[in-house]
């Protein structure tokens, strides 16, 4: 029987309003200490053991997830999250550089808490009204660095890469209908299939890429045989190696052919922030449309997406009309219409944390991240050139490395990875490239110091040595 109104406790504190900061402050220490100890617990990059052992220690912690009594908020915050943090692949960690998944800054995972108090949805001006004149300056500074000639470039805030190539095809099909062509290269990101078939498009023409980037007299071939609209897509930072395609050229291509281009710059284009490696991205300006993603190069905590456009009327496909969300007279009469910024309703305030890390660091902030991300990618790419034992792929072009045991046979490089996972070592992952398999480390890390980088060369000879 539910107990009478009188008789019955509060309810949990809320986050927000002039009590939450007092609510939260006891329950961020304990929180803070769940991360401590858990990362003491794993001990490394990776907690040893593999997915059956994590699974297991997930399970017996957990377990009630549901029980009939609550077990109060900081035994709940002290096992969950010390259990998470003890079974986390932790990227902050230099020996877990598997992925484009960079370890987020302090401060931008403080701006996401506040972010997350406030509980801002910025689907409409009345849920968010400073959080949405934020993002509105947010997308503009950024659409502007990325289209400095440009007097009204425009930007989206998005989950990630992903949404924002299947953003760009989605305009480009409703600028040139339903029968757009769409060529990539074979070392394009696979969002980018999938988004054509996703929204019903024909089925993407794949160019070859044996070099690893897309080759102008490819594309020049594949344009003159292909029936229009086209919609060309050149990546600036492939997930494999890094590589960034010649934008200069193949953007003479496609004006020449009356084609439409996308640069997904998801990896590469922070490079743009820096002036010792901004020449890399020649050409990036003459895209109709260009992918960012800060929670790689930009040390964001999940999501920080960008998809930039030269001119906002390229954004008016996207315009939405819900009665209770942006009404026509509340529209005239001045509120903001949000609805025509995303695919998605419902959307977290993703602008803080980037902003704050603007404001904070500077532009000199971020280039200096940037040069040391991609220094020690350079220093590794050295150490493994010089090292008898390892075979290196070709110098890194931001920050991923391939390389390759000499000896080693394709199974034996995909055993060693896993062998590496599964004691909780070190995080590598692996790619293709010149038909063979090669072992990759992605350095996102800007406290990766040399002594880091000579600990995993040295636990790598010892590892091919057994």
């Amino acid at each position: 029987m539910t107990a009478p109104p009188g008789n019955r406790p509060p309810p949990p504190p809320l986050a927000g309003g002039t009590t939450g900061p007092d609510a939260l402050r006891p329950l961020v220490d304990t929180v803070l200490h769940a991360l401590r100890t858990g990362a003491r617990a794993r001990g490394g990059p990776l907690p040893a053991g593999g997915p059956d052992t994590v699974t297991a220690r997930v399970r017996a912690a957990a377990t009630p997830l549901l029980p009939d009594h609550g077990t109060g908020a900081h035994e709940a915050l002290t096992t969950l999250v010390h259990t998470l943090a003890a079974g986390a692949a932790d990227p902050a960690d230099p020996l877990c550089a598997a992925h484009l998944h960079g370890p987020p800054l302090a401060l931008a995972t403080a701006a996401d808490l506040a972010a997350s108090a406030l509980n801002p949805s910025l689907d409409s001006w009345d849920q968010a009204p400073a959080a949405s004149a934020l993002e509105a300056l947010l997308t503009h500074t950024l659409a502007t660095e990325l289209y400095p000639h440009h007097p009204h470039p425009d930007a989206l805030l998005t989950t990630g890469g992903t949404e924002a190539n299947q953003l760009a095809l989605l305009l480009a099909r409703e600028h040139h209908g339903p029968h757009l062509t769409v060529l990539h290269g074979a070392n394009a990101h696979h969002s980018i299939p999938r988004a054509a078939w996703l929204l019903g498009l024909p089925k993407t023409h794949t160019l070859p890429t044996p070099t690893g980037t897309l080759d102008p007299t490819t594309l020049h071939e594949a344009l003159t045989h292909t029936r229009r609209p086209t919609l060309v897509t050149a990546t600036a930072g492939t997930t494999d190696a890094g590589l960034i395609d010649p934008l200069d050229a193949l953007a003479d291509l496609c004006e020449h052919h009356h084609a439409d281009l996308h640069i997904d710059a998801a990896y590469g284009g922070p490079l743009a922030l820096s002036p010792r490696h901004r020449p890399r991205l020649h050409g990036l300006t003459r895209a109709h449309s260009i992918t960012l993603d800060l929670h790689k190069l930009g040390w964001q905590p999940i999501a920080a997406g960008l998809l930039a456009v030269p001119d906002t009327s390229r954004l008016t496909p996207l315009h939405h009309q819900a009665d209770y969300l942006n009404a026509p007279d509340d529209t005239e009469a001045g509120l903001p219409d949000l609805l025509g910024r995303s695919l998605r309703t419902t959307r977290r305030p993703d602008a803080l944390k980037i902003a704050v890390t603007l404001r904070a660091l500077g532009r000199d902030g971020l280039t200096d991240l940037i040069d040391r991300t991609c220094e020690a990618a350079h220093h590794l790419a050295a150490l493994l050139e010089a090292h008898p034992r390892f075979e290196l792929h070709a110098a890194p072009t931001i920050s991923t490395v391939l390389f390759r045991p000499t000896a080693a046979t394709d199974d034996d490089l995909a055993a060693l990875r896993r062998t590496l996972l599964h004691g909780g070592h070190a995080v590598l992952g692996r790619a293709t490239a010149a038909g063979r398999l090669w072992l990759k480390a992605t350095l996102l890390n800007p406290h990766t110091t040399a002594a880091d980088l000579h600990a995993l060369v040295t636990l790598l000879e010892g590892s091919t040595q057994r």
